[in-house]
C-alpha cells in the first residue's frame, strides 16, 4: 500500500473513531440512584438475581447475612427496615438492605401486578442470601 493511501486510511479511521466516540458521549448519561454506606465489608462474590414477587404477596420478617443493593424494575413495594419508617418504592427506585438488619416488610403493594426487581447480594464466601425470622 502506498504511503499516501495508508495515511488517508489512518486519517479516515481516526475521524470515524472520533465521530463514533462523540455520538457515544451524547448518548451516555448517569443518574445517581442511591449511595449506600456500609461498615467494613469484604466481598468475595456478588450474586445478582431478578426477583418476581406475585401480586399481593407479603414477604415476611427476614434479614440478609450479606448487604443487598436492589433496583425496582416494575411495580411498587412497601419497604421497612426494623426501627425505621416504611417507604414506598416504585419502578426506577434503588434500595439498600444492610447486612444482618431485620427487614419488617418488603411487600408487593399491588393486588393485580407482580413486583419485579434486581437484587445484588454482596457476599463473603458462602453466605446465604436470606434468613427468615419468626
Amino acid at each position: 500500500m502506498k504511503k499516501t493511501a495508508l495515511f488517508t486510511l489512518i486519517i479516515l479511521t481516526l475521524f470515524n473513531c472520533d465521530k463514533i466516540m462523540a455520538q457515544q458521549k451524547e448518548e451516555v448519561s448517569r443518574k445517581n440512584l442511591m449511595t449506600a454506606y456500609m461498615s467494613k465489608q469484604e466481598v468475595s462474590n456478588v450474586e445478582i438475581k431478578e426477583i418476581v414477587i406475585p401480586a399481593g404477596c407479603i414477604t415476611g420478617y427476614h434479614l440478609h447475612p450479606c448487604p443487598v443493593i436492589g433496583y425496582i424494575i416494575s411495580g411498587t413495594v412497601f419497604f421497612q427496615e426494623e426501627g425505621k419508617d416504611g417507604v414506598v418504592l416504585k419502578a426506577g427506585s434503588a434500595f439498600y438492605e444492610p447486612k444482618d438488619k431485620p427487614i419488617v416488610r418488603f411487600d408487593n403493594m399491588s393486588t393485580t401486578e407482580p413486583l419485579v426487581f434486581v437484587a445484588m447480594y454482596l457476599k463473603e464466601a458462602d453466605e446465604a442470601i436470606i434468613k427468615m425470622l419468626h
